[in-house]
């Protein structure tokens, strides 16, 4: 028996249910600062006499922060299946935040990169660990609602800050904005360290079956056992990792065998092509709105409703999943998110325009957290955070790819309509890797204990 097996109850967590939900929550708005942050200060930092920073290396600056975090996921996804979620969450809020601060008080352009990527490994690990936690602690069948009002904060965060950024730096230096975003540690890391805990789902997966039905005890939640994803909502008969295969892979390596490495390659290919959407059409829908001619205010306008849309879809996507599955949830978000992406090629007064664009962010954004909600319910807990880094640390790839699509189309006097159509084939492709995808139907292998025995552990 490993020391793992062995290891007695350590210090474990038991407060409120209510806790851990907002917790995470918080934790992925960090995310959404992040990919605002810098396009909000750079006005600021290219007239920044003391470093005469290049529009060259800003473009540099900005790549080292999204390869940060695509290392941070693909890294710290692994860990937090070797360390724990509560530990991992913890040190990756820690991590984000001490570097950003430092990025704050930067000497150099340089050093301003190196802190941005280093920042980036933390916030990278913030949300496949924060899935990972949200979906275990979740009621049976409402794994991807858990998942997708959890993505919420990324949206809020992200509005949040644009408005911060604009009484900031209308007072103060863009410095101030590395300085504000290293403040909700101070609050956040206590709480967590207080009221956190470790999900049961990973502990049971450690062998600590004692700890891990206390913990599911005290906190109403089912208990996975053994090595199996559990059933999906609407699983039907799709054939599940064979025990010997469970049994001699581990980590990345059974991602690559029997089922696990169909849907391997497809969620990583829909994950790329979400992260393309939301970064290029984050970073250039007010341009392309300029190119077809309409103003600045207007086109500016267009951004903060597409990321409204976006909130509202991820409320939305969430419940039709846990309904529908979140495999067929996703081919239709993607597809939808094609067609509307298209249409707004097509003229329109102002109000339909907006009408559009509210709906194109409905759908968009709402594609790629469906492919994480769908990676969530269809991997073992042992491998779930890997799975769930993988999948965001390829998507990264995709993020950095969306404003390079959307700045070569604009470079060549091509983004409308264009750059939608080319948004759209995107959305396309994201739809059809999903159809490759297989919903795992393993039996259920989860103990619903707490009192939870109205609720069915799958349908």
């Amino acid at each position: 028996m490993s020391s793992e097996t062995a290891a007695p109850s350590r210090g474990l967590v038991l407060e409120s249910a209510a806790w851990v939900a907002p917790l995470c929550w918080i934790a992925v708005l960090l995310d959404g600062f992040d990919a605002v942050v810098l396009g909000a200060v750079m006005p600021a930092l290219l007239a920044d006499q003391a470093w005469g920073m290049t529009t060259g290396e800003a473009t540099a600056v900005a790549t080292a922060g999204l390869f940060g975090m695509m290392v941070g996921a693909l890294g710290m996804g692994y860990l937090t299946d070797r360390w724990g979620r509560r530990k991992m969450l913890i040190g990756a809020v820690i991590v984000f935040s001490v570097l950003t601060f430092a990025a704050a008080f930067a000497p150099t352009v340089l050093w301003f990169g190196i802190l941005r990527f280093l920042a980036g490994l933390g916030l990278g690990g913030c949300l496949p660990t924060g899935i990972s936690m949200v979906t275990e602690f979740s009621r049976p069948g409402r794994g991807s609602n858990a998942t997708t009002v959890m993505m919420t904060g990324y949206h809020v965060g992200a509005v949040l800050t644009a408005a911060l950024a604009i009484w900031v730096l209308s007072h103060f230096t863009w410095h101030t904005m590395f300085i504000a975003g290293a403040l909700p540690a101070l609050i956040l890391v206590p709480l967590m360290l207080v009221f956190l805990p470790e999900s049961p789902s990973y502990l049971a997966s450690k062998g600590r079956l004692e700890d891990a039905r206390r913990v599911a005890t005290h906190y109403n939640v089912p208990l996975e056992i053994g090595d199996a994803a559990p059933a999906a909502s609407g699983a039907r008969g799709a054939a599940a990792p064979s025990a010997q295969v469970v049994a001699e892979k581990k980590g990345a390596a059974l991602l690559l065998s029997g089922t696990y490495a169909r849907n391997s390659v497809v969620i990583w290919i829909a994950s790329f092509m979400g992260l393309l959407l939301v970064y290029g059409l984050n970073t250039w829908l007010p341009q392309i709105m300029r190119a077809a001619d309409y103003d600045l205010g207007n086109a500016l306008g267009f951004l903060l409703i597409l990321n409204v849309g976006a909130v509202v879809g991820l409320w939305i996507g969430g419940r039709v999943a846990d309904r529908i599955t979140p495999r067929i949830a996703s081919i239709m978000w993607f597809a939808a998110s094609a067609v509307l992406l298209a249409a707004l090629a097509i003229r329109l007064p102002v109000a339909g325009i907006y009408v559009m664009v509210f709906l194109t962010g409905c759908f968009v954004f709402s594609s790629q957290v469906l492919v994480y909600a769908f990676t969530a319910t269809n991997h073992p807990p042992r491998v779930r955070a890997t799975a769930l880094g993988m999948s965001a640390g390829v998507g990264r790839l995709g993020a950095i790819s969306g404003p390079i699509v959307g700045g070569t189309l604009l470079g060549a006097g091509l983004a409308y309509p264009w750059g939608f159509f080319a948004f759209a084939a995107v959305g396309a492709l994201g739809s059809l890797a999903m159809v490759g995808s297989k919903t795992v139907g393993a039996p259920d292998r989860r103990m619903v204990v707490g009192g939870n025995d109205d609720a069915p552990a799958a349908r």
